[in-house]
């Protein structure tokens, strides 16, 4: 069964800036997911106009549209956000705002049209908060219809106070790459489910 999965890299930098951490480890993640087959695709989501509101969308200029239309192709969707301030990045905020609207886009058995895909989640930052910035993106990505697989999030973070990014480490930690490994396994096997066993609806 072929699958796919998109990234969402929701970094404050455009792709004209320096390099990313949260690409780092979303590249990480989803070469763990080719392992099984899965083609993916990347999304650098500060390059993108993505308008403020809760709505699929909010009219000329706004390019959410179009993003979300590549997340309802995917089977899995890798959200990836820095920890900025001790929240995820404004910019994953925004994406989740915006797939508020599949709450009131269900088929006529009361299924969101996110319900058949799979979500995980990417973190980075030099100081804590990983464990209360995935927790944050769970419990919305779970809100607007995506289902989290067991292990569902790969994360670093450096030490407090200290300016060393993950994409400047000589090398990726080993608990990191187990973390990786072990969340595309899962995250593969529920996908695959999900697409020959639908949601039942209402």
């Amino acid at each position: 069964m072929s699958l796919t999965a998109l990234a969402l890299n929701c970094t404050l930098k455009t792709s004209d800036k320096s390099p990313s951490s949260t690409d780092h480890m979303l590249r990480l993640m989803l070469g763990d997911l080719a392992k099984f087959g899965v083609e993916s695709a990347v999304i650098r989501v500060a390059d993108y106009n993505i308008k403020p509101g809760v709505s699929s969308d909010e009219g000329p200029g706004d390019d959410w549209p179009e993003i979300r239309r590549r997340i309802m192709e995917a089977d899995i969707l890798v959200l990836g956000t820095p920890i900025w301030l001790g929240q995820p990045s404004s910019i994953c905020k925004r994406v989740l705002e915006r797939m508020d609207a599949f709450l009131g886009e269900t088929d006529d058995q009361g299924r969101m049209p996110s319900y058949p895909r799979v979500a995980l989640v990417a973190v980075v930052g030099n100081e804590d908060g990983a464990h209360h910035v995935s927790a944050e993106l769970f419990q919305a990505l779970n809100d607007v219809g995506f289902t989290i697989p067991a292990s569902a999030v790969c994360y670093w973070v450096g030490e407090a106070m200290q300016a060393k990014d993950f994409k400047d480490l000589p090398q990726t930690p080993e608990a990191i790459v187990s973390t990786s490994a072990m969340a595309a396994r899962n995250a593969v096997h529920l996908a695959r489910f999900l697409k020959e066993n639908q949601y039942p609806g209402g």
